[in-house]
């Protein structure tokens, strides 16, 4: 049978992937070594956190399923970063492990268009000639199955390898085999390849902890969720994850495996993740540190394994149970599996293109970890992207992209493709130079309207949409005629550290104040608590999204007209073919950094390291400019 599209792995990148595609209309075949770990965490049980919160309500806004089954798996909601500005705001799940899987199974096996093999892929099919395209692909069991275009999300898998101390292991994943053979091709084909290193610490027995001796974090008194949609409820319920630290004697212990951890010796080549190091990096780097933080996650409401969130560790079993033993809480702490470290291949994201199409192969695409990144909500926000441009690229339509003041995905993309990396990529809220147009909270604002567009936003995502914003304008008028008494207003202002009134004022002027928030005032303005009584389950998010606006919007203009700017750079193309080497107006460096990278317009260009300003004047005369 010939498929649409062919994608290679079952893990976040893979699962969206598969979804965008089949749900746009094309016949998808999902390719995983293992059905029964289909979206499995591989690391922490948990979605979301600072940045990357925001990613996974921006898939959900795209018509992703991320969000959804975050929600429909939680066993706690936070909402990181309350005490800073909303722009930092980023909410947070922690997950039931398994129920988190079966639920993107569930999810992918309810969709018509996607079809499943359990087995391996080992060989890429590619036309012949200088500038090839992907035909298909070779299954470990020898069989081919055609198709346009392929999405490849091989996560830990090409060529994994294992570390526990002086031991080595073949393997991606705990207990899985890892995948070998595509690698070679590619590089055979011309593409460079490098190698890559992340963790995972040790899970402990939970009946073995002492939580007495811990710190307690619960979830939020009212939790939120990720999806914008109504089909799921916040919790009613919420286990509590709780904080430890180790100490100068823990730290002691864990040297004496430094001997044997595969890090220091030598045996592992690959960078790690630089902002999640392994806790013998950690005490390494920052050997003028007593203690370091650690967090102790559930893994679910039905298993005592816990999670040591802090502790990701390849050094010998042994030292990894000592040490833990040292911890406050974990003297009799008893270890399911030890930490492990794992290598594997990736791909210079640098040779790709917006899209995350190939520049070397037609048709083919890389999302996930292939591209150098970390982290679950990195990787689904690729497959979502690649899925949705397989689908496009094969009925001969423009690819979609987000620029990098639409979407946080759209700056992952961009930093990726653009700059490339030489480590573990994370999104942080410091990447993003719009964050305070790229909030958690108006994330179906700005994205919902162009998944609708392409098909992928259901008619009902986008009638919420616009219900949203008719209420948050009917509350605005409210709030702009309605105003308040100055005594009844004096009594909330002034033990709030702001200047009393001496006559009535408008209830939009009172919110502008920084120490005021709606909920302090609603009482004082009949009018603007009935109006917003009326929005049904839409209340709250309109209130939150009107009061930012309000408080923020001298920011707000100020990023977008910033915004503006770099769009009319954004729409001056660069040929791919250009021979930047022939421009001998351009420095050496950004002759050799344009030629390597290839920029598809001038925007991309002047966020190249090493291009100059001088560097964008020659390229803009070049181009009659």
């Amino acid at each position: 049978m010939e498929y649409d599209v062919i994608v290679i792995g079952g893990g976040h990148a893979g699962c969206e992937a598969a979804a965008a595609a089949a749900n746009l209309g094309s016949r998808v075949l999902l390719v995983t070594m293992n059905m029964g770990v289909i979206g499995q965490m591989s690391c922490n049980p948990a979605m979301g956190g600072i940045a990357k919160g925001q990613i996974v309500r921006e898939i959900d806004a795209l018509g992703g399923y991320s969000g959804l089954v975050s929600d429909r798996s939680m066993v706690q909601f936070r909402m990181l970063n309350r005490s800073k500005g909303p722009a930092m705001w980023s909410p947070r799940t922690q997950n039931d492990r398994n129920m988190f899987a079966s639920e993107w199974r569930r999810t992918l096996e309810a969709i018509p268009n996607v079809h499943f093999l359990q087995d391996t892929v080992v060989r890429l099919l590619t036309s012949a000639g200088p500038s090839p395209t992907i035909q298909g692909v070779v299954s470990g069991m020898g069989m081919t199955f055609p198709a346009r275009a392929v999405v490849l999300t091989s996560g830990t898998f090409m060529n994994g390898v294992m570390h526990i101390g002086e031991k080595q292991f073949s393997g991606g994943r705990a207990g899985e085999r890892a995948s070998h053979g595509i690698t070679e091709q590619l590089v055979e084909l011309g593409f460079g390849a490098g190698r890559m290193k992340t963790g995972t610490p040790p899970r402990v027995d939970g009946r073995s902890i002492d939580y007495d001796r811990l710190e307690e974090q619960p979830g939020d008194d009212c939790p939120g969720k990720f999806s914008f949609s109504d089909s799921t409820s916040p919790l009613s319920r919420q286990l509590s994850c709780w904080m430890t630290y180790t100490s100068p004697e823990v730290h002691d212990i864990l040297r004496t495996g430094f001997d044997r951890s595969p890090m220091f010796s030598g045996r592992i080549q690959g960078a790690g993740p630089r902002y999640c190091p392994s806790i013998e990096d950690k005490i390494n780097r920052f050997a003028d540190k007593d203690r370091h933080q650690l967090f102790v996650e559930p893994e679910g409401w039905d298993t005592v394994e816990t999670y040591i969130n802090g502790f990701s560790t390849s050094l010998p079993e042994e030292v990894q149970v000592a040490a833990l033993r040292r911890i406050p809480g974990f003297a009799q702490a008893r270890i399911f599996r030890p930490g492990y470290a794992v290598e594997y291949d990736y791909f210079p994201p640098t040779q790709l293109k917006h899209s995350l199409e190939t520049k070397l192969v037609d048709g083919l695409y890389f999302a996930g970890q292939i591209n150098g990144t970390t982290g679950y909500e990195e990787a689904a926000c690729q497959g979502l992207m690649a899925g949705i441009n397989a689908h496009l690229k094969n009925r001969e339509q423009e690819p979609f992209v987000l620029r990098r003041d639409e979407a946080y995905i759209g700056v992952l993309i961009d930093d990726l493709i653009t700059k490339g990396t030489e480590e573990p990529y994370r999104m942080f809220t410091s990447r993003a130079e719009f964050r305070i147009l790229l909030r958690q909270d108006n994330a179906d604002l700005r994205l919902t309207p162009r998944s609708h567009a392409l098909g992928l936003a259901s008619a009902e995502r986008m009638q919420r949409v616009e219900r949203k914003l008719h209420h948050a304008d009917e509350l605005v008028g409210v709030m702009r005629r309605e105003r308040v008494d100055p005594d009844a207003a004096n009594e909330v202002l002034v033990p709030r550290g702001t200047t009393a009134l001496k006559q009535r004022v408008r209830f939009y002027d009172l919110l502008l104040r920084p120490q005021i928030e709606y909920r302090h005032i609603a009482h004082l303005a009949p009018a603007v608590f009935a109006m917003a009584g009326t929005f049904g389950e839409l209340a709250a998010e309109v209130v939150e999204h009107v009061e930012i606006n309000l408080k923020y919007e001298g920011y707000l203009s100020k990023e977008r007209e910033m915004a503006e700017k770099l769009t009319r750079l954004e729409d001056v193309p660069l040929e791919l073919e250009m021979e930047y080497a022939k421009l001998t107006s351009l420095s050496f460096e950004a002759r050799q950094k344009l030629d390597q990278i290839k920029p598809q317009t001038l925007g991309q260009a002047s966020r190249i390291s090493g291009v100059s300003p001088a560097d964008l004047s020659v390229l803009m005369v070049y181009l009659g400019r």
